[in-house]
């Protein structure tokens, strides 16, 4: 039986950065009442992270990428007005300019208890912050189905929300650290491909009965079915520093998904290619973001990601329309043209370098223009 076509619901989860307004590091420990006054404002949509410097949002379930836009503009800057009654700032950005993992601290919960216990010096490392997309789709074979076309799509999707082009301070020379650091645990990058819903399933009961994972959330693969809610979760963004990119990215990713349903609803499907060509365009999207090349394996060549996203955006425009997106998918030409919060991160830096600040000063910099740029377009 033809599967329904999905409804394509939305949700999106983000983790910000908290930092002292005084010196502009970040916050090793959280201060007293924080957590509770985010709490008492949002509920169950703010949460702890790994690190006492972080905080995670949840969106509801959304109807639609303008729900989603209301939605993550209300917790930023819910978040950032707690922080600020604290002395603190929220940054969106997937890596610190300057901060050092050995002066973090965990959150003292169970959960993470046991991630340091297991993961050791790894976990402690973790001083980075990604973005996450649900999109509801109830058919579980679909599912699985979409995961994996939409598996050759993530190096694109990455590359249009870089943030972490710095780690302890220095210009990594790539515009993505955040995949590199969060590589070093098991279990994550490009999933597997998968013949069915219940192919998945026979996966997550041989981790189980062998003692490998002992919860499926530890699976944290770039893309993921949910295993809490029937939807689709893109994990490999970064966090976007600007609002409006992030709503571009969810405009993408949807429309992707729509497409994707329409190839399979006429019998077709997007190629699939081995998993080690994938790997290199994602290395290529964490070089080089939005200003490099990734590789066309049908035409067997290098192709500007410029040329790439124009071309996905002709591919996607029909189903953009039809879920009211359209102008949020148009907006990719602004990133292309402007650059990711890495771009302008870097931009930043040496800007104030060439007007001869040292390179702490130009530090500061960045992370003045993240505490702007952070809320962004998001109303008072």
């Amino acid at each position: 039986m033809a599967a329904r076509k999905p409804l394509l619901t939305l949700g999106v989860e983000e983790e910000y950065l908290i930092v002292d307004l005084e010196t502009r590091l970040l916050a090793t420990e959280q201060p007293a009442g924080f957590m509770d006054r985010c709490r008492e404002a949002l509920g169950d949509q703010v949460t702890h992270e790994l690190l006492q410097a972080q905080v995670e949002i949840g969106t509801s379930v959304c109807r639609n990428v303008d729900q989603i836009r209301k939605e993550l503009a209300g917790l930023r800057r819910t978040v950032s007005d707690c922080a600020r009654e604290y002395g603190y700032g929220l940054i969106a950005a997937s890596t610190h300019p300057s901060a050092s993992w050995r002066d973090q601290k965990s959150v003292d919960m169970e959960r993470y208890r046991l991630l340091s216990q297991d993961f050791q010096a790894i976990a402690r490392r973790l001083v980075i912050c990604g973005m996450h997309v649900h999109a509801g789709i109830d058919d579980d074979d679909l599912r699985i189905d979409l995961m994996n076309q939409a598996a050759y799509f993530l190096p694109h999707l990455l590359a249009l929300s870089t943030s972490s082009p710095f780690w302890e301070g220095n210009d990594t020379g790539m515009k993505a650290f955040r995949p590199t650091i969060f590589g070093d645990l098991p279990r994550t990058g490009l999933p597997e491909e998968f013949q069915s819903y219940s192919d998945w399933l026979d996966l997550l009961r041989m981790m189980e009965r062998t003692g490998v994972v002992d919860d499926p959330t530890k699976i944290w693969w770039d893309m993921r079915p949910s295993v809490k809610q029937p939807t689709l979760e893109m994990r490999v963004c970064d966090v976007c520093t600007r609002l409006e990119d992030a709503i571009t990215i969810v405009a993408v990713y949807q429309s992707l998904l729509a497409f994707l349903f329409e190839q399979r609803a006429g019998n077709r499907t997007w190629r699939r290619y081995r998993q080690i060509l994938l790997e290199e365009n994602k290395w290529r999207a964490q070089r080089y973001g939005v200003s490099g090349t990734l590789a066309d394996y049908g035409r067997c060549e290098l192709v500007p990601m410029a040329d790439l996203m124009e071309e996905l955006k002709n591919l996607l425009r029909p189903h953009a329309d039809d879920l009211g997106c359209l102008a949020e998918l148009e907006r990719v030409s602004g990133i292309l043209s402007n650059g990711t919060s890495a771009d302008r991160q870097l931009a930043v830096y040496y800007a104030a370098i060439e007007s001869g600040a040292d390179e702490h000063a130009a530090r500061l910099a960045v992370v003045d223009w993240l505490l702007e740029e952070s809320l962004e377009g998001v109303p008072a």
